[in-house]
């Protein structure tokens, strides 16, 4: 598998964690594990990608789905971490500016 991912709770923070590259191929698993992140979060979902090399278009259009999910169950979404290579996928598309994207996991923890 190229893609793994790491779920787990910090008060009403669930932090997801995927580690790899994240594409056409393991999007579903992806979408699952973020689907299970809402369900259990109280206030917010964190996806720390400081481990995740590769982001394309079905990857983008994941998060961008995840974040509308997490605002119908009133949850805030943040991304943290971004590696360049991720980064830029956001800036070339734009989408960055509908994101909450802090610099690290700390960042993204701090109230």
């Amino acid at each position: 598998m190229r893609l793994r991912a790491d779920l787990r709770t910090r008060g009403g923070t669930v932090v997801v964690s995927p580690v790899g590259e994240l594409d056409y191929d393991s999007v579903a698993f992806l979408r699952e594990v973020l689907l299970e992140a809402i369900r259990q979060a109280a206030e917010r979902v964190v996806v720390d990608c400081r481990d995740l090399s590769f982001c394309d278009s079905t990857g983008l259009n994941l998060l961008l789905n995840t974040r509308a999910e997490a605002e119908r169950a009133d949850l805030a979404l943040v991304l943290a971490g971004l590696q360049s290579s991720v980064a830029r996928v956001f800036e070339v598309t734009g989408v960055q500016t509908v994101f909450d994207i802090r610099a690290d996991l700390g960042a993204a923890l701090a109230r």
